[in-house]
């Protein structure tokens, strides 16, 4: 099912990207002329490109990603707060030159915008409470009564949209979180990808990790540019082929716990 996916994305994209209306060379000129490289960013991603809220160092594998891109390209690096809403018009609004937060590569997402090839990729999980007496199992999370959040923008919205046929989907906008929904009762369970899990896992005693019992819908991430300038879009392209084959993508995954959703050319 995923070599299917990842197959209709590449041809996706180039049949995006052979488009006239594509030129060379307008993002990596203004990249290179102003020697910095503005990358969009979801600072609330754990793992990915999380603020930390006490000391407001941004840490994740997409932070540590970013700056050995920019240290290639010998230039400094410039964080743009973004959102998975927001990331469409952000890129084509030319708020960043590139969007480097696991981006998961939604058939949506790529009518606007160009990925490079994967570099990880993620199933969909359940987050409920401990003390939850509806939500014991996957089995239980479509059903009458139940209602099930899904953060604004990111592909679990649409994907439960299509999935859901008892259940009542649950968007969740700013500045309403997931987390205070499920502890409010508001909701009886959210979804969300690998990494946010971990996020709750590891700091929130009262949350549960429900899996699927077998993969439900494994989607690839990839960094998202802007369309037309193919110079630009070949350089971050070839930087992620770098990476996994050199060992700076593995060691980075093993430093945030992301191993698991490594994407190997």
């Amino acid at each position: 099912m995923l070599h299917r996916f990842l197959a209709a994305c590449i041809l996706t994209t180039g049949l995006l990207l052979a488009a006239p209306a594509a030129r060379a060379g307008v993002i990596l000129d203004r990249v290179q002329a102003s020697k910095a490289m503005r990358v969009c960013i979801w600072p609330d991603y754990y793992g990915i490109t999380y603020r930390n809220p006490r000391t407001q160092q941004l840490v994740g594998i997409d932070i540590d990603l970013a700056q050995d891109l920019a240290a290639d390209l010998s230039m400094k690096v410039e964080f743009v707060d973004s959102s998975f809403a927001s990331l469409v018009s952000d890129l084509l609004g030319d708020r960043c030159d590139i969007a480097m937060f696991a981006v998961a590569m939604l058939p949506q997402r790529m009518q606007y915008l160009r990925f490079t090839r994967p570099y990880m990729r993620s199933d969909i999980y359940a987050i409920t409470t401990r003390a939850s007496s509806t939500i014991k199992q996957w089995a239980d999370i479509d059903r009458p009564g139940i209602l099930v959040g899904a953060q604004s923008g990111t592909f679990m919205e649409p994907v439960m949209a299509a999935h859901l046929k008892h259940a009542k989907l649950i968007s969740i906008k700013p500045p309403q979180t997931r987390e205070r929904e499920l502890e409010a009762g508001r909701i009886d369970v959210f979804m969300t990808d690998y990494p946010y899990s971990r996020r709750l896992l590891d700091s929130a005693d009262w949350a549960t990790l429900i899996s699927p019992p077998k993969p439900f819908h494994v989607l690839p991430y990839g960094y998202a540019v802007k369309p037309g300038d193919d110079s630009w879009y070949s350089l971050v392209d070839d930087f992620v082929a770098r990476i996994q084959k050199d060992g700076r993508l593995e060691a980075h995954a093993k430093r945030h716990g992301l191993t698991s959703m490594l994407v190997q050319p």
